[in-house]
């Protein structure tokens, strides 16, 4: 890991519990994407953030974004949706601003990559690997991917133009993904928004030997498991990490701005069982808020970490606290 200015490190405790573990972190607090310079030239930086999880750096890394629009969240109309956005002050004209992030998991021997983010094929993506560059890594350099679920924003970086973009990687995809996004099939009556998703499945299992189709939870190294979290896809999974008492979650897409955690019957355009998402979230949500546990989402506001809170009764989302340390 490279040296890190005095003026760009900060650090936080963050108090809580993971499912049956706690949690003190430290980050690189988010540098905003644009910056200006003699308020004329648009400079791009690259946001990164860090948090420690034991013997776990965990780094925060962005593809970039993309507007999803107010329509594509079945249970509410559009209306309704762009209301709730109005009331966050997060509305956009063009919808709902999604974040696609990635975290990369260090402990001095492995560098864990979860997910590798749209890379170009969705809105304005395709800085993963600017962002590892900035961290002084190669793609060469990750020893293993944890994909979360085969949508083309979470894996479309693992094969730009065609190539194996992470080649020394083990890669880990539970195996009910694989079996649903290569059935011939269900790719052939699939709406059109979900046929890139299942080109690129294709595309990821010939290409990628190491492939490993895992079944349930399990531990990928020590510290580093998988938690079922089935219903927005077959084989979505989230990432546990935890280590010398303290956890954090990557729950992929469980979580989605602007409607969640407040109503757990709000849908998203991608989702293939609404059902079975919505009972996840129903029991995850409350037991994330009674646990305090430490949350990253991929589509939430960079870095994506903070918590599922109950405020008088309702669940809302609680970003987590950055506090500058010497």
């Amino acid at each position: 890991m490279p040296h890190l200015s005095r003026r760009s490190f900060a650090s936080g405790l963050l108090g809580g519990s993971l499912l049956g573990g706690g949690l003190i972190a430290g980050g690189l607090a988010p540098v905003q994407a644009k910056t200006k310079v003699a308020a004329t030239a648009p400079v791009s930086v690259t946001p990164l953030a860090q948090i420690k999880i034991g013997r776990f750096t965990v780094t925060a890394l962005t593809d970039g974004y993309a507007d999803m629009p107010y329509t594509y969240f079945p249970g509410r109309s559009p209306e309704q949706v762009e209301q709730a956005a109005v009331a966050q002050h997060t509305a956009r004209p063009s919808g709902v601003r999604f974040l696609f992030n990635q975290y990369l998991v260090e402990d001095g021997e492995r560098r864990i990559l979860i997910d590798a983010g749209p890379a170009g094929s969705i809105g304005q993506t395709g800085a993963l690997p600017k962002a590892l560059g900035a961290l002084g890594l190669r793609r060469d350099q990750i020893d293993a991917v944890i994909m979360t679920h085969m949508h083309q924003d979470h894996m479309g970086g693992l094969i730009v133009d065609g190539k194996m973009n992470y080649p020394k990687a083990e890669l880990y995809i539970d195996r009910r993904d694989v079996k649903h996004w290569t059935d011939p099939a269900k790719a052939s009556g699939a709406p059109d928004y979900l046929k890139t998703s299942f080109r690129m499945a294709g595309e990821v299992v010939r290409l990628y030997p190491k492939l490993q189709a895992i079944d349930g939870e399990r531990q990928i190294v020590r510290g580093v498991s998988i938690v079922d979290l089935t219903g927005h896809t077959p084989g979505h999974i989230g990432v546990r990490i935890e280590d010398g008492g303290q956890s954090l979650i990557m729950v992929s897409d469980m979580v989605f701005p602007v409607v969640h955690p407040g109503a757990t019957d709000v849908a998203f355009l991608f989702e293939q069982d609404r059902a079975a998402a919505q009972a996840m979230r129903d029991r995850f949500f409350p037991r994330a808020a009674s646990e305090g546990v430490l949350i990253a989402a991929t589509h939430m506001p960079f870095p994506g970490l903070g918590r599922i809170v109950s405020d008088r009764g309702q669940l809302r989302w609680q970003v987590a606290d950055w506090a500058l340390q010497s």
